[in-house]
């Protein structure tokens, strides 16, 4: 899990801070000498960890912790708002021009992650509305520009490309046919190289100099720990980069990265890549990522997850057959499709507040091939009997275990599953209607 390792020490560095009334100079100190080794540890650039602890130390020494707060707590607090502000304090978005298309170019080293990021970056303005167009502008590694039109495809996003040719003539012709074609976004995907050097950084000059790009987003492994900032560095006093993307932020990630781009070269972390499918890419939120770190979860984050996986139609409908007490396990085989949309159970569980440890527990393999069993006997059933269960008897319960690859105690545990689902959605339905929420219930039924 990302930042695992680093969580665990503060945590632990704040858990001896607990039940004391008022911080001294020697407790902070304490706390922050543990902090400050866990923060180098973590591979954070040792400027960063410098000043971030002196603003820590300077706020909570002598500070009377809040009436609500123990003195831990109120550290936390502490290291929150000073941890979101060296990350940029707010989320920082794309710039879309007046005068379409918006140029996005992609730059960094080989193996950051470049051309998949193009593909889930364009995949995600599409959702938003846009009508985006990729540019295979790396002509040298091999299957660059397959690879490019694969994952183009896959978001179904067109790719314009011209072979081999020279990859300022590349993107001149792109411009001019996405202007034709009435794409407002153009998202370029540059060569990289193992180090940088400077053929590489000219030939960047001269595509930024025939694009005038509204962005110039550095792709970084967040792996790489401070290696990543002084990459950065490099590519902005060549480039002025707009922004930075961070990518494998599902990987065993130190924080190094993460922790120190915005604060030594202020530009702007713009979005994070957090895991393989195209889909998972989402916004850089300073406050949200300081709160996953310190293990106080991401609650907002995995809202507007639940958000996108929810298709509103088919929740008004859930919502009409929930009134009428007729959830039917066709209902609940969809319901279970959307979770996994919002992606892997470890994930959603370390967005919750204390959720990292029970994450660090799950095999995401085993509830994979769980939740693959249970569409299996789901879909080895009759639509008459997914909408009246009561039916399954011993033999077609049989064929049912044997059509899924299962046995019959699991179609029975599954049964059972659905049976404390219907009693839930009941309970859920009667408060609805006025009982112990009344007005102020949450859910509409």
């Amino acid at each position: 899990m990302a930042f695992e390792g680093l969580t665990d020490k503060l945590q632990a560095a704040f858990s001896k801070l607990s039940g004391r009334g008022k911080l001294t100079e020697k407790d902070v100190k304490e706390a922050m000498r543990e902090v400050r080794m866990a923060l180098l540890e973590a591979d954070v650039n040792f400027l960063v960890v410098k000043d971030f602890i002196k603003k820590v130390t300077d706020r909570a020494v002598g500070e009377q912790v809040f009436d609500t707060l123990n003195a831990g707590q109120t550290v936390v607090k502490i290291v929150r708002e000073e941890m979101t502000a060296m990350m940029g304090g707010t989320h920082s978005r794309i710039e879309f021009t007046g005068n379409p298309p918006t140029v996005i170019m992609l730059i960094g080293l080989q193996g950051a992650g470049k051309t998949t990021l193009a593909g889930k970056l364009a995949g995600m303005l599409l959702k938003q509305g846009k009508k985006p167009m990729l540019v295979a502008a790396d002509v040298y590694r091999p299957a660059a520009i397959k690879q490019l039109q694969i994952v183009g495809s896959q978001v179904n996003v067109p790719v314009f490309e011209m072979g081999q040719d020279k990859p300022v003539s590349i993107v001149r012709a792109a411009k001019k046919e996405a202007i034709r074609t009435l794409h407002d976004v153009m998202i370029v995907d540059t060569a990289g190289r193992l180090q940088i050097d400077d053929t590489l950084m000219t030939e960047l000059e001269d595509i930024k100099a025939e694009l005038n790009p509204q962005e110039i987003l550095l792709v970084v492994d967040a792996m790489t720990g401070q290696e990543a900032v002084n990459v950065a560095k490099t590519f902005d006093e060549r480039l002025n980069l707009t922004g930075v993307v961070l990518s494998k932020l599902d990987g065993d990630t130190r924080g190094g990265a993460a922790l120190s781009i915005r604060a030594v070269t202020g530009k702007p972390i713009k979005f994070a890549s957090i895991g393989e499918k195209l889909d998972q890419i989402e916004p850089f939120h300073p406050d949200r990522m300081a709160s996953r770190i310190l293990g106080m979860g991401d609650v907002l984050t995995l809202i507007d997850k639940a958000v996108e996986a929810v298709d509103e139609k088919k929740a008004v409908e859930l919502e009409q057959k929930l009134r009428k007490n007729q959830f039917t396990l066709e209902d609940f085989l969809e319901q279970f499709q959307q979770v996994r949309k919002m992606g892997g159970m470890a994930d959603m569980l370390s967005m919750l507040p204390g959720g990292n440890k029970i994450a660090s527990e799950v095999d995401e393999d085993e509830v994979n091939k769980s939740m693959g069993k249970t569409e299996a006997i789901i879909r080895s059933m009759t639509p008459k009997e997914r909408r009246n269960p009561g039916i399954l008897n011993a033999s077609r319960k049989r064929r049912i275990a044997a059509g899924s690859g299962t046995t019959v105690q699991q179609v029975n545990q599954l049964l059972k599953q659905f049976e404390q689902s219907q009693q839930m959605m009941k309970q859920f339905t009667k408060m609805g209607k006025g009982g112990k929420f009344g007005r102020k219930f949450p859910f509409k039924f």
